[in-house]
This record gives structure tokens, C-alpha cells and sequence, in this order.
């Protein structure tokens, strides 16, 4: 039994040494990663430091300290990802770093969710030093970044972003896109794998090229090619702008800290070796982008050659006679901010674009646009592009196609490739829905029929079509803002018979046609039920901006005073009503002053205030055309409809309802 208890005793031991050496050696190569990972982490070299800390989290999900480091590697490639790592890391040791709080809130800036971004950099100001200004400035504006993007997300235009596709993108930086004048001929910039150079810089990416592509069709691309010839040297390489009919190219260089070139197109079809565009313009500063008139004869740049601070700021250069670029002239400071100015773009109608970090950007890089006054000789406040062309994180190089009819941008966000892409930028045209209204019964046309598309704005606001079926066809045709689903009220003789969807699709052209027929049990309105009798509301009318009640509408609210007492469970909804003139806004707080008025009369007449509410729709419900006085003087009303209420008579309702007006 002992030489037993010994040799059970003598293999525990040896079984504790195995596992502790095994432990110890696993640890060995955990805290190699966890180095290896920290390493290019404080290199800023966040795609290399990516795959050794999802090695150490994948032996310890509950590493603090690598799921932090992660957290921040992952801004510029996963937002997503980013924050949960993040949460993750503070859930496990809330002090994990010191910065823990700044870096919840850039995360949560990236990711929309700007109150709680707010709460986050308001808790980390609260811990820098007081000496630490730089800092201190830096959070101060993150948060006003943070407030600048709620209200701009909360009034989103109706622009269609759509991403150029993974021929293009990659999961490395793609941007700076360039378009031919006759749209087949892309060049941009890529820090992508297929770079001449194929080394690496400090931060993992490859060095910038210059790539092109040919379209092959409208949303289809050849695959791309690094420009041949001598346009790509062993440091950074970005196109700008092509110009002079396509025979020439602006270009950044790395060179010299940063200098404009250009390249000539040869006789074979090639590039030329690039060129300094002059001493005037290439300093000794940062240049870093360019964009030259289609008259040639202005040279608007972005140069942090003369800044104070070391920002970018954009100025413009002028042409003489000899062909030389004169002395360069700052923008100002409605243009320019003590942030980077950037990326100046012209378009032809005198409209300035840039990239800017300054004034009420959403966060980085935010694309603005200004209007040149000349008479007062100055630019005016430049405007956010807002949401969607502007996110949270950077945007910029916004170039116009050609045409006009849609834009270039090269943006980080959320649903790319993996890092910053180029997209392209579609405001939303209208389209045309047509058709004819039938009946279920017999498959008759009938005229008559009034149809009103009612759907919103990407800001929520509301718009409003509406046509009335021809008598000879029983046609109509409205003109409504494509990519959104309209709720279409269908109506005769003031009664609505039915409410149907048509959802209309993204249209980005003014020649998209859509045929959508209505089919409906149509009512005889003209008939009553015997011993209903007959009960009327009359509109009411105003005078041009004006609410007082005039004396024949005094009458007629008699008329409803004695309409509603004889009803007692009747409620009625008053609605105000405008022509088109004057501002929607303006119009919508007079149409809600016309109805009050009704309403404090009826009020006052002892009709019950909860039996009554208003409604204002301004200008945007018209009953006729405002082509004319007399059009106009019939828009300029107060309507009064029975509002049903759970458990009424639906049918006496609408009954009533159909005889008014």
C-alpha cells in the first residue's frame, strides 16, 4: 500500500508539473502576442495589431486590456465591432485606461448614438490636466461634432449614397476619384495590395498609387490597373483632377512634404512624367489638393504653408498673361477655420465645395459648399452638405460628374469594404405615376375620382400629390418624389372610399414612368339613407394673410353651432388651409391661426374644446391650382370634417362626412 501511495503521489506531482508548464508556456505565447500586438499598436499600424490581439482573445475573451485595443484598432475598419469590444472592456474593468471614456465616446460618435457620445466626452473632460489645452480643445469640439450630427441626421436630405462596388473598393483606402468628361474614364487612388511600390508605411497600408479603370456599362467597371508609365514614385501618389479637355492631370506627390504636379497625356496615350506646377504654389509646406478652373485661369489649393498652427487652408492662385500662377490669395475666414480646409472643388456654376473639419461639421471631414457674392465681393457662410452625404467619420474629395447630375466622394462609413471607399452621390428625382381608376364591379372607368399621394421627406416632412380622373378617360398622372411608399387617398365627391400603398422606386433620372391602376367599390355619393336629412358644413374663407373671421363665416359657424348641438356625440376635426404664397413654414403657422379662429368662435358658442381639433396644412393640400385671385381665393379656407370615434356608427359618420363641403 505505501510504494503504491508513492507512485500515485510521484504521478499527481508530475501531472501538476505538466500542467503548469504547459500553462506556463501557453502563457509564454500569449504574452508574446499580446507584445507583438502592442507593438504595432503604438505604431498606429492598427490592421497588423488587429490579428495578434484576436489571437490573445481567442485563448482569453476576457482580456481587458486587449479587447480596449482592439476596440480602438477596430474604428477604421468595423464600427460595429469596435464599440462592442469596447463595452465589453469596460464592463470588465470600468478603469481599464485612462482614456477609456474618450475612446467610448468616439465610438459611439462613429455609431450614432450622439447623446450617449456626449455623456461620455463631457465624463473623460472632466479628468484632463488643466495644462493639457490641446486636449482639452480636442474634446470640446468632439462634442460639438456630437450635437452638429444629431441635428443634421435628424434632417436627412433625399440623396441616394450608393457604393462604387468591390471592383473599385477594396478593404484597403480607395479615394481621390477622377472622371473623364465623357464618364468612361475613372481614375482614383488606392493604398490597396496591387500598389507599384508593394511596401508597407508605417501605419500598414501600402503606399498610395494612382489606378484607373474603364466603364463597361452604368454600375460596371473593367478590372483596374495601376496607371502605367512614370505617374508612380516609391512614396504617396493621388489623382486630383483632370483637365484642358482630359490632356492633362493634376497630381499629389509625397515628395518635399507634399507638392502639386502635373502630367501631360502623350501621343501613345500615356502619362508623361509628372512636374512641379510652380514655386508659387509648391512651399515648403503641406499641399495637399487641387483644383484648377475649366477656363484655366484660377488655381483654387489647399496648403498649410502659411497657417499658424499647421492647418490646412485653401487659397487661389490666378493665371498672367505668360501662363504663370501668380501670388496666392487666402479665402478668408468665412471660408477657411483653424481646422484643415481641404479639397477645393469649382463647380460651373460658381459653387465652391470643400472638405473641411471646421465650422458645424459632424465629425472629421464634413463636404460644404459656399456661393461667391459679387457684388459684395465675399463668400457667403459655406453650408453643410448634411446627412446622408456627411457622416460621422471623414468625407471628402466630393467631385461633380460632367453633368452635374451626380457627385464623387470618398467617405468612411458604415456597410463599405473595410476602410475608406469612394461612393457616389444621387440627389432623388421625381417620377411619374399613372393610370386609370376602374370599378370592381364591372371593370368601369370612372372619372371623377379624386387621388392624393401622401407620403413624407427624408427629414419627415410632408409632401402631398394630387389629381382628379379625366371625364373622357378616367386618367391621371401626378409627379411624385421617387424612393419612398405613398399612402394614396381615393375620393369622390369629398368621401373617401378607400387608402391603398404604392411604393415608388428610387428614381435618379426625370424620366422614370410607373403605371399603377386603382380598382374600387365605388360608392353612389349623391344618395342618402331615408331619414338622415341633410347636414352641411361649409368651407369658410380669408382674406389674403389674414385669419379674422369674415361676416358670412360668422354665419355659417352658427350653422355648424347648431349642427353639433343637435349631434352631441359628433367631433370635428377644424383644418387650415393657405394659397402659395409666402414660405411653407410662414404658410403653415397661418393656416393654424385660421383654424383657431374657427375654434375660439365654436368655443365661445359652447361648443365642448373636447370636440374640437385643429389641424394646419398650409399651402400643401390645395383644392384648386394657384394659378390665379380667384384659385387662390378658394385655397384660402377652413375645412370641417367629423372625426369617427371607436364605437360610433362608421357608416352615419361617413355619412355625415360626405355631406358636408
Amino acid at each position: 500500500m505505501n510504494h503504491l501511495a508513492k507512485s500515485l503521489s510521484r504521478l499527481s506531482l508530475l501531472l501538476v508539473f505538466m500542467f503548469l508548464f504547459v500553462a506556463s508556456v501557453a502563457a509564454q505565447s500569449t504574452g508574446k502576442q499580446l507584445r507583438t500586438a502592442n507593438k504595432f499598436f503604438n505604431k498606429e499600424n492598427y490592421r497588423e495589431a488587429i490579428p495578434f490581439y484576436e489571437q490573445v482573445l481567442a485563448k482569453n475573451p476576457d482580456n481587458a486590456k486587449a479587447l480596449y485595443r482592439a476596440g480602438i484598432s477596430y474604428m477604421t475598419f468595423d464600427k460595429e465591432k469596435s464599440a462592442d469590444y469596447l463595452y465589453r472592456a469596460q464592463k470588465l474593468k470600468p478603469k481599464v485606461d485612462r482614456d477609456l471614456e474618450y475612446w467610448l465616446g468616439r465610438t459611439d460618435h462613429i455609431n450614432y448614438r450622439f447623446d450617449s457620445a456626449v455623456e461620455h466626452y463631457q465624463a473623460y473632460q472632466k479628468t484632463i490636466k488643466k495644462r493639457n489645452y490641446e486636449r482639452r480643445e480636442e474634446v470640446a469640439q468632439l462634442i460639438n461634432y456630437s450635437r452638429n450630427a444629431k441635428k443634421e441626421v435628424a434632417n436627412p436630405k433625399d440623396v441616394f449614397v450608393k457604393n462604387l462596388g468591390g471592383t473599385i473598393n477594396t478593404a484597403y483606402s480607395e479615394h481621390s476619384p477622377v472622371i473623364s468628361s465623357d464618364f468612361n474614364y475613372l481614375l482614383f487612388t488606392s493604398r490597396g495590395e496591387k500598389a507599384t511600390g508593394g511596401k508597407a508605411a508605417r501605419d500598414g497600408e501600402f503606399f498610395e498609387d494612382i489606378f484607373e479603370t474603364r466603364r463597361i456599362s452604368d454600375d460596371e467597371w473593367e478590372p483596374t490597373q495601376v496607371v502605367p508609365g512614370a505617374l508612380n514614385g516609391p512614396g504617396h501618389d493621388a489623382s486630383i483632377q483632370l483637365f484642358d479637355n482630359d490632356s492633362k492631370m493634376l497630381l499629389y506627390s509625397s515628395i518635399n512634404n507634399g507638392d502639386i504636379l502635373v502630367s501631360e497625356r502623350q501621343p501613345d496615350g500615356a502619362w508623361g512624367a509628372p512636374k512641379s506646377i510652380g514655386d508659387r504654389i509648391n512651399t515648403r509646406g503641406f499641399e495637399s489638393d487641387a483644383f484648377i478652373t475649366a477656363d484655366g485661369n484660377s488655381l483654387y489649393f489647399s496648403t498649410s504653408n502659411y497657417s499658424e498652427n499647421g492647418d490646412l487652408d485653401i487659397y487661389v492662385s490666378q493665371r498672367d498673361k505668360k501662363g504663370n500662377w501668380g501670388t496666392p490669395r487666402n479665402l478668408g475666414k468665412t471660408i477657411n477655420t483653424p481646422f484643415d480646409d481641404d479639397s477645393p472643388y469649382l463647380a460651373s456654376d460658381g459653387t465652391l465645395f470643400f472638405a473641411s473639419r471646421g465650422h458645424n461639421s459632424m465629425g472629421g471631414y464634413d463636404i460644404f459648399s459656399a456661393k461667391y457674392d459679387s457684388v459684395a465681393r465675399r463668400w457667403a457662410r459655406p453650408v453643410n452638405l448634411g446627412a446622408p452625404i456627411n457622416t460621422p467619420d471623414d468625407d471628402t474629395y466630393y467631385r461633380l460628374a460632367p453633368d452635374g447630375s451626380y457627385a464623387y466622394l470618398s467617405s468612411y462609413r458604415i456597410g463599405g469594404y473595410g476602410e475608406k471607399d469612394i461612393y457616389t452621390i444621387n440627389y432623388l428625382r421625381n417620377a411619374e405615376v399613372k393610370g386609370q381608376v376602374f370599378s370592381q364591379l364591372d371593370s368601369t372607368l370612372i372619372s371623377g375620382i379624386e387621388l392624393v399621394f401622401n407620403s413624407t421627406q427624408a427629414d419627415k416632412r410632408p409632401i402631398s400629390y394630387r389629381d382628379v380622373t379625366k371625364p373622357d378617360s378616367a386618367t391621371y398622372a401626378v409627379q411624385v418624389l421617387s424612393g419612398r411608399m405613398y399612402q394614396v387617398q381615393v375620393s369622390k365627391d369629398g368621401k373617401v372610399i378607400t387608402t391603398e400603398e404604392v411604393e415608388v422606386p428610387v428614381s435618379l433620372n426625370d424620366t422614370t414612368s410607373i403605371t399603377q391602376n386603382f380598382y374600387i367599390a365605388f360608392v353612389d355619393t349623391t344618395a342618402r339613407p331615408a331619414g338622415t336629412g341633410k347636414i352641411a358644413m361649409q368651407n369658410i374663407y380669408y382674406d389674403t394673410d389674414r385669419y379674422d373671421l369674415r361676416p358670412e363665416s360668422i354665419k355659417e359657424l352658427d350653422n355648424i353651432v347648431r349642427i353639433m348641438k343637435q349631434n352631441p356625440g359628433m367631433n370635428v376635426s377644424i383644418e387650415g388651409h393657405t394659397d402659395s404664397r409666402a414660405s411653407e413654414s410662414y404658410n403653415m403657422t397661418l393656416g393654424e391661426n385660421r383654424a383657431s379662429a374657427a375654434y375660439d368662435y365654436l368655443v365661445k358658442q359652447g361648443i365642448s374644446p373636447k370636440r374640437l381639433v385643429t389641424v394646419s396644412y398650409g399651402e400643401r393640400r390645395p383644392a384648386v391650382s394657384n394659378d390665379s385671385p380667384e384659385n387662390m381665393q378658394l385655397n384660402r379656407r377652413t375645412m370641417f370634417r367629423v372625426i369617427p370615434r371607436e364605437g360610433d356608427n362608421t357608416q352615419q359618420n361617413q355619412q355625415i362626412n360626405r355631406q358636408m363641403n
